[in-house]
């Protein structure tokens, strides 16, 4: 069995959901976890978890979205984060690629959903673009001031120092279908690097659709193909490697049971 660690699957149509869960299925991923991008869409993420049991979701608000109203309390973070079918806070984290808000205030959202991961000791999905230097320096800090917490780098596009950073602090590593782009030969690089014991797969569906499918609109089922390209990186069977990340996934996210 897969898991796709990470996809959006509110952004699809509702008549769509139940084509694209069986196609999940007939290829072979059981679990998958709808990310959270703002608070306000909480409700619908644990909508769809509590509709289907092979879906899981997160909480949180996205870089990208945090400039567009009072950023969340942490209290606030943890309470959304206790539903049952909620097993980890995020994403967040910097994007300075696209600074669709304010650096500074980017970096206050980054260390309430740090804190939030503190006090649930739920993990935290980090979104990482253009900001390796602060996303591991904030990490290290916030790990100094309030202690260790169990969280992740998705859909890792970063540098070395960076994925070397997280898996010294205990952090896991997620792949999505970047890794397949002909391109991408870094990323291969730094994936084969990256302890076997700290990989994860995933889609950022309907984005990141990997090859064959690169330029298509991105889903769950999709998730086989990058496993499949990262199985090769790591020189092991495609079931190996699916039963390996998700042990990893189970083992970072103890509430998804």
């Amino acid at each position: 069995m897969l898991v796709d660690s990470h996809c959006h699957l509110d952004y699809y149509s509702e008549d769509e959901i139940g084509e694209i869960l069986s196609r999940a299925e007939e290829a072979g991923v059981g679990q998958m976890v709808s990310i959270g991008v703002r608070m306000s869409q909480a409700s619908t993420v644990k909508a769809l978890a509590e509709r289907f049991p092979q879906v899981w979701g997160t909480v949180g608000v996205h870089p990208q979205n945090v400039g567009e109203g009072p950023l969340p309390e942490v209290d606030e973070i943890v309470a959304a984060a206790e539903h049952p079918r909620i097993i980890g806070i995020g994403e967040s984290g910097l994007d300075y690629f696209y600074d669709k808000a304010p650096r500074e205030v980017q970096q206050d959202g980054f260390r309430r959903h740090i804190r939030a991961a503190q006090l649930s000791q739920l993990p935290l999905v980090i979104h990482a673009r253009d900001a390796d230097e602060d996303i591991a320096a904030i990490l290290r800090e916030e790990r100094q001031r309030g202690g260790s917490f169990p969280f992740l780098l998705h859909c890792f596009s970063s540098g070395r120092d960076l994925a070397e950073n997280a898996v010294e602090m205990g952090g896991y590593v997620s792949f999505s279908g970047i890794l397949t782009f002909p391109k991408s030969t870094e990323i291969r690089e730094i994936a084969k690097a990256v302890p076997e014991d700290r990989l994860l797969v995933e889609t950022d569906a309907p984005y990141l659709a990997p090859v064959p499918f690169r330029g298509k609109r991105n889903e769950p089922s999709y998730v086989a193909h990058t496993a499949r390209v990262l199985a090769e990186v790591k020189q092991m069977e495609p079931s190996a490697l699916a039963d390996l990340t998700t042990r990893n996934f189970h083992s970072l996210f103890k509430k998804a049971v």
